[in-house]
């Protein structure tokens, strides 16, 4: 039974969903909303709270006021970045760059981490308790059999290896935690919009859809789970 919940990236189309669909199904539990903007949620048992993503002080401050009261029974990371009206993902090594680069991993993989240093330590030690970070199947190095996307794949998969070395570490002091990645599938968002020409109809999931799937896996994990990537349908990804 969840009683304290953090949903970090609520303001986005599957963070959303996520808080939506854990503040129905645990009506009892309290969610703490975090996003960059200020966000209105119109749910009972949800507060929101903005936060300076920039501020490794400010996510230090994040986790204290959500745990102020009891520990976490489940965190979700939703961030994260592919493109936008000025970066698209590179198609070649030519439109490769250090700041393109930069600006990716301190979003997919820097962010995710500085998150991980202070939310974990307030996992509840007494019951199972899950942190877990919204990755992507194009950072399995095994999958990849297309190339491009340098920097989205290659931030992508450098979080994988985040989430394999705090799975370890925090084994080590909380012998129930859970420490996953999480692969969404291709979920209708102002994220995927350019790319979904070529996306099967049944393969474009709706972001209730896609969150509904993504807790029913989670809470199927056990902390032999821990560390490891897993799709929206429970089947592991590769690293």
């Amino acid at each position: 039974m969840l009683k304290n919940v953090a949903i970090i990236g609520s303001s986005g189309t599957i963070g959303m969903a996520l808080t939506q669909n854990v503040a129905r199904a645990y009506p009892e539990a309290l969610v703490n909303a975090f996003s960059r903007k200020a966000l209105q949620v119109d749910i009972q048992n949800v507060i929101t709270h903005q936060v300076d993503f920039d501020s490794e002080s400010a996510i230090e401050s994040a986790a204290l006021l959500a745990s102020k009261d009891a520990p976490l029974d489940l965190v979700i990371v939703a961030t994260g970045f592919l493109h936008d009206a000025e970066q698209k993902p590179e198609k070649s090594l030519k439109a490769l760059s250090s700041e393109k680069m930069q600006r990716l991993y301190a979003i997919n993989t820097i962010l995710p981490a500085i998150l991980a240093k202070h939310f974990t330590p307030h996992l509840n030690k007494d019951t199972r308790a899950i942190f877990a970070v919204l990755s992507a199947r194009v950072g399995s190095i095994s999958d990849n059999q297309f190339g491009g996307w340098y920097s989205y794949r290659a931030s992508k998969a450098a979080l994988n290896m985040v989430i394999k070395n705090v799975a370890i570490e925090i084994a080590r002091s909380n012998k129930k935690a859970i420490i996953a990645g999480l692969h969404p599938g291709t979920v209708d968002s102002p994220l995927t919009k350019p790319f979904q020409k070529n996306v099967p109809k049944e393969q474009l999931f709706t972001a209730d859809y896609s969150a509904s799937k993504l807790l029913a896996v989670l809470f199927e994990l056990s902390p032999e789970s821990s560390g490891k990537l897993f799709a929206w349908d429970g089947q592991e990804v590769n690293p």
